[in-house]
């Protein structure tokens, strides 16, 4: 892999166009309330003017708490929380209003390319540098995006070739030896082609065992990310653009002895990850007087992973194509949409007897009707046949108000659906010593959500600036598909839920500009989800009731000097035990990471940062008496059943457990250091 690395560094390096511009990007712009935005109609609009509610999200944003991905960036985001999924492996989710990572659509450039596999094993894999922006949707998007967009959509919108730097660098290291290179390249090919190439390289390689579990606290982790993004100049003016990226990762956990000679044995535990993803993204405007795009997309996914004994070997192949046409007619803006998607899925489970094969045909309609000068109505429909389930609609209707020029009040209902492949998506199912238990063909699952959303700006003499949005929504399940952990501790049963689960919640964020230095961000949300099952209501497993999050910079021109404070505050979630004898705490604690920053610009193209990640040493052993159940016996060969397949309590097993890494909701990963250097060359 390390030659893989300096090759690719060499082949880079030798691509950089020598004459550049001797000039410095300034990117004090704050995040603003007016920007244009994509992902709310798949068209640029004003965010001002959109029916649909888009939260942006820029490099400068993601600068205030460095990390080496996407996953770990979005933890500074309101309503929006990265999950880990297994105390030993580390791979996770993303949870937006506390739903569960599956139902996030996660895109790039508005293409799905990240599919259900890598929602959980490829998120990691997404290189900062070719980041602009990100936008999120929060509410089901299915109606534009189909199937996966259920809780809403996370678009990763790619730099442009006309406005990239020549070169880019970031380069970091930790205390706990986390070393991240990321690396952003630009060559004009004549006048007739522009290529971007972003480069991250992530080694993770000192394990380290803080709660004495002869367990790794962090994953070991090196990958590789390699992305390339053409443009070219055509004569009309017109968009074409080609785009590709390779994602490779090794990553383990387990017993502080494991070496990969171990890989899948009974000796010493291990969990070992082996994923390599290929990735391909095209859009060409047709030369037409129509505004009418075509895009394409492509993945390749190949899985080999090894929980102790258990060989997971999985393959995702996904094809996408789509069609759009934006006509614009007097008080209307018509988006006319057909799609076709082929999925192929297989794998080594019992449950996958043969390849699984989906196509998936599609066409969508919107209208955004304008109603009178300060009045907008959007109504959309989407039809998919799912050569497996059928026939699908998702009918959508947003209405947007403007009483004043600072006032934006938006209303939007809409469903959504969900195809669930089990075994990429539930991780739980793979790990641990829990029996898997399908009880019936699992259906689609529904959606219906209503979200009220106000926006107000503020501008005041002294040049400060305050925006307010508030958020309140509703969402309501049928046929959800929930892992049940309570029925019977020794299996995580799978069935779609005989009843409804729904969701109320109420978020805010504020954004706040002064002339004094100071910018804040700062959100919170508050949820009550729910699960009636045979008129039972339950807490979902691994969702807060209520989250914080903030982002506080203060400028210090004198000194070329800005601090960032950044940080989350999450309220308890139920977790999953493994029994009524089991001692770990039924819910979790309110916990918090926070972060300082402190950023040097004199010199010029230079940053040099250093501060602190996680500063009050928070972890989630803390109050625990383990978390890891039974880690001394992984391959339980010291436990004891009885006649039912019930664990026993025994003398060397007081409390009945079995061995089970799932217990788990946030990094096992204490106070740690940083110091890195960023350049940037126009």
């Amino acid at each position: 892999m390390k030659k893989i690395v300096l090759i690719t560094l060499l082949l880079c390096f030798n691509g950089l166009v020598a004459q550049v511009k001797d000039t410095i990007a300034s990117d004090s712009k704050s995040e603003k309330l007016d920007e244009i935005v994509i992902s709310g109609t798949l068209k640029p609009v004003s965010r001002l003017e959109t029916p649909v509610p888009v939260e942006i999200y820029t490099t400068t944003f993601l600068k205030k708490n460095p990390t080496s991905n996407v996953f770990e960036a979005l933890q500074s985001v309101n309503g929006v929380r990265p999950q880990l999924n297994c105390n030993i492996c580390n791979t996770g989710d993303i949870h937006i209003n506390g739903l569960e990572g599956p139902y996030t659509m996660v895109t790039i450039d508005g293409m799905p390319i990240v599919s259900s596999l890598s929602t959980v094993y490829g998120l990691s894999g997404i290189p900062n540098s070719l980041i602009d922006r990100i936008e999120i949707i929060k509410g089901p998007a299915s109606s534009l995006y189909g199937s996966e967009a259920v809780g809403g959509l996370i678009n990763i919108i790619t730099k442009k070739t006309k406005n990239a730097p020549l070169f880019t660098a970031d380069v970091f290291s930790t205390s706990w030896l986390e070393n991240n290179i990321d690396l952003g390249f630009k060559a004009n090919i004549g006048e007739k082609a522009a290529s971007l190439i972003g480069l991250n390289y992530y080694n993770y390689n000192n394990p380290k065992d803080n709660n004495h579990d002869n367990f790794t606290d962090v994953t070991l982790q090196e990958r590789i990310s390699i992305f390339n993004k053409w443009s070219f100049n055509r004569q009309d003016q017109k968009e074409f653009t080609i785009a590709g990226r390779f994602f490779y990762e090794d990553r383990w956990g387990g017993e502080m002895q494991w070496n990969k000679s171990y890989r899948g044995g009974n000796e010493v535990y291990g969990e070992s990850i082996f994923t390599s993803r290929f990735e391909l993204i095209s859009k060409y405007q047709l030369p037409t007087k129509e505004d009418m795009f075509l895009s394409f997309s492509a993945t390749s996914h190949d899985q080999n992973s090894v929980y102790g004994t258990t060989l997971y070997l999985a393959q995702q192949k996904i094809a996408f194509g789509q069609y759009l046409w934006d006509k614009k007619l007097k008080n209307h803006n018509l988006l006319f949409g057909a799609a076709f998607r082929h999925q192929y899925y297989n794998d080594n489970t019992t449950a996958t007897t043969t390849a699984e094969k989906t196509n998936i045909y599609s066409a969508f309609l919107q209208d955004e009707i304008k109603l009178a000068e300060k009045h907008h109505l959007l109504l959309g429909a989407r039809y998919d046949y799912n050569n497996n389930h059928g026939h699908i609609f998702t009918p959508r209707i947003a209405y947007k108000w403007n009483p004043t020029q600072n006032d934006v009040f938006r209303i939007n209902a809409g469903t959504g659906f969900r195809i669930v492949n089990l075994f990429t998506e539930e991780h739980a199912a793979l790990t641990g010593s829990r029996d898997v238990i399908i009880t019936e063909n699992l259906k689609p699952e529904k959606s219906y959500n209503v979200n009220v959303n106000y926006l107000k700006k503020f501008r005041f003499d002294n040049a400060t600036f305050l925006g307010i949005e508030l958020s309140s929504w509703y969402t309501y399940f049928t046929n959800q598909i929930i892992p049940d952990y309570d029925t019977n501790p020794n299996q995580i049963i799978y069935q779609n839920l005989n009843g409804y689960s729904e969701a109320v919640g109420f978020s805010g964020n504020v954004d706040l500009v002064t002339p004094y230095g100071v910018k804040a961000i700062i959100g919170f949300t508050v949820l009550d989800p729910k699960n009636v099952k045979n008129g039972v209501t339950t807490q979902p497993v691994l969702t807060e009731k209520y989250s914080m999050n903030w982002a506080i910079t203060y400028d210090i021109p004198d000194w070329f000097l800005s601090i960032d404070y950044t940080g989350n505050l999450y309220g308890p979630m139920r977790l999953p035990l493994l029994g009524p004898l089991d001692p770990r705490a039924e819910y979790s604690k309110p916990w918090s990471l926070q972060n300082i920053q402190f950023t040097y610009k004199k010199f010029r193209n230079f940053e040099l940062y250093a501060g602190i990640k996680n500063i009050l040493n928070w972890t989630p052993n803390k109050g625990n008496p383990f978390l890891i159940a039974r880690a001394e016996d992984p391959f339980d060969e010291n436990v004891d059943y009885d006649a039912n397949g019930n664990v026993m309590a025994t003398p060397s097993n007081p409390y009945a457990l079995t061995f089970d890494p799932s217990y788990v909701y946030a990094p096992n990963q204490g106070i740690r250091g940083f110091l890195g250097l960023r350049y940037i060359l126009y």
